[in-house]
């Protein structure tokens, strides 16, 4: 019966509206209609509405949409009051609250409500001006991090991870950032800096409580091999799903009845620090992880449309997902992870991507266009695609997305080579602390 059941839930066709910030959310778009459902997407940012030309139909105007969908999908923190206004209408809808939008949004916020809940966190203080965090490292030397807050944290590459135990590269960035941000920066936080090994765990909500399993990713945020270069947000992670986990269990899962009191929908995660002292968790992401969801959706055995039906309908139930590992890569171009107009339109716009063979299994469109039937890199950031492999062990996983990466042509691209490496000691440490 349970079989019929499902098979019955996947074969009823849907009508999907996506939209997005940034158009990061294509790979799933392509995802949902290729299952066979109806997929409307719209991009709010406007050097950004090119991105999923050619792949799906874009909408003009989202909101002339809402009775056609079956389902809405918000793919990025802020739009918490239109979600919760649109549940209230008993439209189903996979996205946040403004609770949850406040959570990463508002840094101390996020950190008042880790305490809040019981949680241990770093210690941390906010910051209006420049001046004043120098003075407040000179006083109290000690290695931190400077996180930007607000809609400088879009900046990944500002984010910066001190290294000197009496701050004083904290302080020479501090200065550099006042000679060139001048009050435009806006408040930022400086959080004392601990060793370890950086952690996120994460899971789904529908509504009510987390589905399981839950997902634990490890980010590559540097832009260049061994931990060099700027700070990009990401170039791409390691993940396995489990049962359980106590990381999980120290963080998230004591936030339950918080986010069922607002009725939020989607992914929630939290990336930590751990070491032999315990979880020190450092930010939320209340909305879905780029690249994580497309690393995830290689993991994900059952249709995204289907899964993402169950959890505004606040159902519960189970992910069917794979064993053993998924990874995933960033293949970039010019500027990224810098925003220079010049330079993408010389070095990037419309280049195409071109396959050795015509095999495109985990191969994630990110910032393209189609035109017949090629893949052409648009947007203005300069990520091309993101590509995963899955196996039983870490090393398959890693193969497998370098043979698909093998196959790729595109012109002055660049990636990280070692997404995946730190697992051997991550996993040595992480078991010894007894958080596996």
């Amino acid at each position: 019966m349970k079989k019929e059941k499902f098979k019955k839930q996947i074969e009823i066709k849907r009508n999907f509206l996506i939209v997005s910030r940034w158009g990061e959310t294509l790979d799933m778009a392509v995802a949902i209609l290729n299952e066979g459902h109806a997929v409307k997407m719209y991009i709010e940012d406007k050097p950004s509405r090119e991105i999923g030309y050619g792949f799906v139909q874009k909408a003009k105007d989202w909101k002339s949409y809402i009775d056609w969908a079956d389902v809405l999908i918000f793919d990025y923190t802020g739009y918490g009051k239109i979600c919760s206004e649109l549940r209230a209408q008993g439209k189903l809808v996979v996205g946040g609250t403004e609770y949850s939008d406040l959570l990463e949004l508002d840094r101390n916020f996020g950190q008042a409500e880790l305490k809040k809940h019981g949680i241990k966190i770093l210690p941390s203080k906010e910051f209006f001006n420049f001046q004043d965090a120098i003075d407040y490292v000179k006083a109290n030397p000690n290695a931190y991090v400077i996180k930007p807050s607000g809609e400088t944290q879009e900046y990944k590459q500002l984010l910066f991870v001190g290294s000197d135990d009496e701050g004083l590269d904290v302080i020479r960035v501090l200065k550099a950032y006042e000679k060139s941000w001048g009050n435009d920066f806006g408040n930022f936080q400086l959080q004392r800096k601990v060793k370890g090994v950086e952690v996120s765990a994460s899971a789904y909500f529908n509504g009510k409580e987390f589905i399981y399993p839950i997902n634990i990713t490890f980010e590559h945020k540097k832009l260049f091999p061994k931990e060099l270069g700027v700070s990009t947000g990401e170039m791409g992670s390691s993940m396995f799903w489990t049962k359980d986990s106590p990381i999980f269990e120290a963080t998230l899962k004591k936030f339950e009845s918080s986010l069922a009191k607002g009725g939020f929908i989607g992914q929630l995660d939290i990336n930590c620090i751990v070491n032999g002292n315990g979880i020190y968790p450092l930010e939320f992401t209340s909305r879905f992880g780029y690249p994580q969801i497309f690393i995830q959706r290689a993991g994900i055995l059952e249709p995204l449309g289907n899964m993402f039906f169950k959890l505004a309908s606040g159902e519960s139930f189970r992910i069917n997902v794979r064993k053993g590992f998924q990874v995933g890569a960033y293949m970039v171009v010019p500027p990224f992870p810098f925003e220079d107009k010049k330079t993408f339109e010389l070095f990037s716009k419309d280049s195409v991507i071109v396959f050795k063979k015509d095999m495109k299994d985990g191969v994630h469109p990110m910032h393209l266009k189609k035109i017949n039937d090629e893949w052409l890199i648009t947007g203005n950031t300069g990520i091309a695609l993101l590509v995963t492999g899955t196996g039983l062990t870490m090393k398959d996983a890693q193969k497998m997305m370098q043979n698909r990466i093998s196959n790729i042509i595109i012109n002055n691209v660049y990636y990280r080579t070692d997404i995946g490496d730190r697992w051997s000691d991550d996993f040595d440490r992480l078991w010894s602390w007894g958080l596996l």
